[in-house]
């Protein structure tokens, strides 16, 4: 699952949750998110400590591209020797 799609059904399933859609919840909720994403991407947010959840959810999936395109781009290297 990507970042992009994970993202979308975190939101769909917070509207369940009245405690993720106050303000004040802001922290909990970053803290929640981060806490599932896979472990590579989690390394890299993580010393961030990024708690603005819109800039959290793009900065994750910018780092999870950028993951995938590495890992398209050794497997394509690898394919041709």
């Amino acid at each position: 699952m990507t970042v992009a799609e994970y993202a979308a059904k975190f939101e769909s399933l917070s509207v369940f949750s009245p405690y993720y859609n106050i303000a004040e919840a802001e922290y909990d909720k970053c803290v929640k998110f981060e806490s599932e994403l896979r472990p590579e991407v989690k390394h890299l947010i993580g010393f961030s400590e990024i708690r603005d959840f819109p800039t959290l959810v793009n900065k994750s999936r910018i780092c999870d591209e950028d993951g995938r395109a590495k890992t398209n781009y050794y497997k394509a290297v690898n394919d041709k020797k």
